[in-house]
C-alpha cells in the first residue's frame, strides 16, 4: 500500500449481532497511524445500539470524531446489501486543522475562523424544508462542493456527528487542503423531449409548452400504459432540469392528476419557465450512465483517488441492477480496490440539490 492510500482504511461486514459485525470490520484493515476522522453507517436494525457502537468504536480505534447515518442498506469495499444487519466504516488521517464536524447543535464557525471549502453531509428525511437547508449549507462552502445523502430507516432515521441524534443536517466540512471531487449517476430513461413549464402554481403544473399538462402526459405514457393514467403516474416520474447543468435533474413523483383542470401535481415546487421532461426507471440506462459518470470522474480527479464514499438511492441496488453490489463492482473496475464506504439513502445530495434515484460518488484525491 502506498503512503497516500495508507491515510484511509475501510471495513464492511454483515451480522445479526453488532459486536460480530464490528469485530469483522476492524479485522479487515490496519488502522492508519494517527487516524482522526471516521465514517460510520449502520443498519437500522442497530438503531437502538447506535450510541453503544459509537462508544465501542472510539475505544477500539482511538478516533474521536465520527460522522454517519442509519441506513436500510450498506455499501463497502467488500460489497453492498439492502435490508441486512451490519456495519460499514472508514477511517482517515487528515491534518487536524483541515476539517470541522458540524450539526444544528454545533454550527460551522465563520469563514474567518475556518475556511470551509467542501463538505460531506447527512440529513434527516423527516426534517421539513430539506431542499432549502441543503442550498443554505452549500452556500457556506467556498468551493460549493457538497455531497452525501439522507439517512434511511424503517422506524425513523438517525444521524451521527460526534453524537447520535435525529433531525436537521450535519456532517464534516473540509478546507482546501482536502481535495474532494464528486459526481452523480442518474437511474432513469427520458421519455419524449424536454418541455417548458408554461403554467405553474406551487407544485401544480398546468401547461407544458402551452399545452395542457395532462394531454402531454397522456401522449408520453400511452404507448406504455394504454391511457391508464393512474397506473402511469406510479411508473413515470417528472424530471426538473438544473438550469446551470441540464445533464443534472431531480426526479419527482407525480402525486396527483386533475382530469378536469388538466393539471399534474408533483411532490416538489416547480417554477414557470423551468425545463422539465418525463422519465422512467430503467436498468440499462442506469448501468450506462453509471459507467459514463465513473469515467468522467476519473478525468476530473487531479490524482489517483485514495478513498471513496458512495451513496445510492434505496430504489437502486438489486431492484434496478443485477445485484445490490453491482454498483460497487462498477466503481472498482474504474478505481480499483480503494477504501470505500457508503449507504443506501432516502435521498442523495450533490452541489446544492437533493436528488432521488441517483448514485453519488465522492472521491478523496
Amino acid at each position: 500500500m502506498n503512503h497516500a492510500a495508507s491515510r484511509f482504511a475501510s471495513g464492511f461486514a454483515l451480522a445479526v449481532d453488532w459486536h460480530v459485525a464490528l469485530d469483522a470490520c476492524l479485522a479487515r484493515f490496519s488502522l492508519p497511524a494517527g487516524a482522526n476522522l471516521g465514517f460510520l453507517y449502520w443498519s437500522d436494525h442497530f438503531n437502538a445500539e447506535a450510541a453503544t457502537i459509537l462508544q465501542a468504536l472510539r475505544a477500539r480505534t482511538g478516533v474521536a470524531h465520527w460522522i454517519g447515518a442509519s441506513a436500510i442498506g450498506l455499501i463497502g469495499r467488500e460489497g453492498a446489501q439492502l435490508d441486512a444487519p451490519g456495519l460499514s466504516l472508514m477511517v482517515a488521517r487528515l491534518p487536524e486543522t483541515s476539517f470541522r464536524i458540524f450539526s444544528g447543535r454545533t454550527p460551522l464557525p465563520p469563514q474567518r475562523e475556518f475556511a470551509a471549502h467542501s463538505a460531506i453531509c447527512h440529513a434527516d428525511p423527516a426534517t421539513p424544508d430539506m431542499p432549502d437547508l441543503v442550498r443554505d449549507m452549500a452556500g457556506k462552502l467556498g468551493g460549493l462542493h457538497l455531497s452525501g445523502g439522507m439517512a434511511s430507516g424503517r422506524d425513523g432515521a438517525l444521524l451521527l456527528a460526534d453524537d447520535i441524534f435525529a433531525g436537521g443536517i450535519c456532517g464534516v466540512a473540509f478546507d482546501r487542503s482536502v481535495a474532494l471531487v464528486g459526481e452523480l449517476s442518474q437511474g432513469c430513461r427520458q421519455l419524449g423531449p424536454a418541455r417548458v413549464a408554461t403554467e405553474v402554481e406551487d407544485n401544480l403544473i398546468g401547461r407544458l409548452d402551452g399545452r395542457r399538462a395532462i394531454a402531454v402526459f397522456r401522449d408520453v405514457v400511452n404507448p406504455l400504459y394504454r391511457d391508464d393514467l393512474r397506473r402511469a403516474a406510479r411508473g413515470v416520474q417528472l424530471a426538473l432540469a438544473d438550469d446551470e447543468d441540464p445533464s443534472h435533474y431531480t426526479v419527482r413523483h407525480v402525486i396527483g392528476i386533475d382530469p378536469n383542470g388538466g393539471r399534474l401535481a408533483i411532490d416538489d415546487l416547480a417554477e414557470e419557465g423551468q425545463q422539465v421532461f418525463f422519465v422512467r426507471r430503467d436498468a440499462e440506462s442506469a448501468a450506462l450512465d453509471l459507467d459514463d459518470m465513473l469515467l468522467r470522474l476519473r478525468e476530473r480527479c487531479p490524482a489517483p483517488p485514495m478513498a471513496a464514499l458512495y451513496v445510492s438511492c434505496t430504489g437502486r441496488g438489486g431492484s434496478l441492477f443485477e445485484r445490490d453490489d453491482s454498483e460497487v463492482e462498477a466503481i472498482q473496475r474504474v478505481f480499483g480496490d480503494i477504501p470505500l464506504t457508503g449507504f443506501f439513502a432516502s435521498g442523495e445530495l450533490l452541489g446544492a440539490r437533493l436528488y432521488g434515484y441517483t448514485g453519488v460518488l465522492t472521491l478523496f484525491c
